[in-house]
């Protein structure tokens, strides 16, 4: 498609479209981002939940799920140790998203591999210090987005426009869409791909509870709380009783996700903190993830088709 075309994400990852799936600890698997890279988006497997054996498995599982595109992420401070850093380089993967921590001593490994590495930034200073570290790309994580984030909240739409004032590295948009609608809203300020969380997590292929499913789609636009801003880690999570007594409290109580699997897969919505962005309160629906990718292209070129016709008529009207 022609609006693609020259589109920096799709050549490092061979994609079809530039969206990308969240990797989510526990979620994202293999289940979820092979129906999101045979939906012609960017499948991610998650390392962050430290089950190493686990993933690897599942990292092995999409060769005969998928012929579409899929990478993994390394979260950089909670990897025990660099075993999943030496699995990767030698999986044959090609495409990794790096994040929590500094990917310095990450990106020589992966790229002696052939791996493409994209780190996930929530400011602007940590993007910078990636750049001069040898990202091929960033993940730029507004604080609209669910999970853990930056406590001083510099929204996507700043922090994107900010970054692309000082680089023209490729930029992957996070936080706060799950839509066409929000996709070229980002492609607006800069971006060449978007990765969504929230979206994905209410698939109808997403692994978890289907009350976890439905807590998204009835949530409101303000149907989220960031938590524990005065510690670590700060995050944005839906609202629940758990999470109205934790932001009265300020803190994290340090057994908040001792219980996390529950949540996902058994559905108790107040045994731990369900993460979700602020796009919650723009989805209605669960819907299969080629539904949502098909929807997502088809609403990302009606407005490009409409900002072209609108910069046309306005040439014409100047000439």
């Amino acid at each position: 498609m022609a609006a693609f075309e020259g589109n920096r994400v799709l050549a490092h990852t061979g994609a079809k479209y530039p969206i990308i799936q969240a990797p989510m600890g526990w979620i994202a698997r293999s289940q979820l981002a092979s129906a999101v890279a045979n939906a012609g988006g960017i499948g991610i497997i998650e390392t962050s939940s430290g089950e190493t054996d686990n993933c690897k498995a599942e990292i092995g599982k999409m060769a005969s799920l998928t012929d579409g595109a899929f990478g993994v992420n390394l979260p950089i401070l909670f990897l025990k140790d660099d075993a999943m850093l030496r699995y990767i380089c030698e999986s044959g993967v090609k495409f990794v998203t790096t994040s929590a921590g500094s990917p310095k001593k990450f990106i020589g490994p992966l790229k002696e591999a052939g791996i493409t590495v994209y780190h996930a930034v929530p400011t602007f200073e940590s993007a910078l210090k990636c750049i001069e570290a040898g990202v091929d790309g960033l993940v730029v994580e507004g604080a609209e987005g669910g999970g853990f984030k930056n406590p001083e909240e510099v929204s996507t739409l700043v922090l994107l426009q900010a970054i692309r004032q000082q680089s023209d590295i490729p930029l992957v948009a996070a936080g706060g869409i799950c839509d066409g609608y929000g996709m070229a809203a980002a492609f607006a300020v800069g971006a060449e791909a978007v990765q969504m969380g929230t979206r994905f997590v209410s698939a109808a292929e997403s692994p978890v509870h289907a009350n976890y499913k439905n807590a998204i789609i009835n949530a409101p636009t303000d149907g989220t709380y960031v938590l524990n801003k005065k510690s670590s880690p700060c995050i944005r999570a839906l609202k629940t009783g758990r999470t109205a007594s934790i932001h009265e409290d300020g803190l994290m109580p340090s057994d908040t996700f001792a219980r996390i699997q529950d949540l996902y897969f058994g559905g108790d919505m107040e045994a731990s903190v369900g993460l979700a962005g602020q796009s919650a309160g723009l989805i209605h629906e669960i819907k299969p993830a080629k539904q949502i990718i098909d929807e997502t292209v088809s609403q990302f070129f009606q407005v490009a088709e409409r900002f072209g016709s609108m910069a046309a008529g306005a040439r014409a009207a100047a000439e």
